[in-house]
This record gives C-alpha cells, structure tokens and sequence, in this order.
C-alpha cells in the first residue's frame, strides 16, 4: 500500500473540516490515549502509560492555548483544562486509576457535547439558519 499517498488524504480531509469537526477530533483523539493510559496501567506497562498521559496533557494544553478567552465559555474551559492537567499530572506520578478514569469520563462527555453541538449548528446551516 502506498503510504504517501494514504498520508495525503489524510492531511486534505484535515484541511477541509470544520472547526468543529476539528474540535471533535481532538477529543475523540484524547478520549482514546485516556482509554490507553487506563489499560496500560491495569498491564502494568508503565513507559507506555506514562507515554499516554503525555499525549494527553500535550492534547488538553493544545486545547487550552487555542481558547479564545474573551468568552465566558472560553474563561470556563480554562478553568477546566487547567483541572484536566493537575489530575493527569497527580495520575502519572501516582498511577491513579480513579482520577484517570474521572478525567476520561469528563473528557467524553464534552467530546459528546462539541459533537453535538456541532451537529446543530450543520443543520442549522443546510436549513438557511445563521449560527
């Protein structure tokens, strides 16, 4: 299989989403190194483990430095990924199975809440609506 050619659809279906379809990725994308960390620390692999969360907080700090803070909604969400890093930094160093698991249960739950809303703000757009 070329792989070039497998790499370049992928970096063109990037650069044709939305913002939202964006934003959504990167959480599906958390919420699967979250899923990871979680299972590597029950095996007890800990490089990979740690490897995981790294991703992760690497995913939340992205998240973070792209909010626009003149919102309300963008104060709140930093307020959140700031929470989101001192647990998974508490996680690492203390392989927390518990907070893991709360982080990644947060995590899902906006990923689920963006996916939505960006859903409405599609339909309200093919329906003529301004967003």
């Amino acid at each position: 299989m070329d792989m070039r050619g497998y790499q370049r659809y992928r970096e063109e279906a990037v650069h044709t989403m939305t913002p939202g379809e964006l934003l959504v990725l990167l959480y599906d994308e958390l919420v699967k190194r979250l899923t990871l960390a979680q299972l590597e620390l029950e095996k007890e692999h800990y490089p990979t483990f740690e490897a995981a969360v790294e991703r992760s907080l690497a995913i939340v700090h992205y998240l973070e430095d792209t909010l626009d803070r003149q919102y309300p909604i963008g104060q709140d969400l930093a307020r959140l990924y700031e929470y989101f890093c001192y647990e998974l930094s508490r996680v690492k160093i203390g392989r927390n199975a518990e907070e893991l698991e709360r982080v990644k249960e947060m995590s899902a739950e906006l990923r689920d809440s963006f996916r939505q809303a960006d859903k409405n703000i599609t339909a309200g757009q093919e329906a003529g609506v301004a967003p």
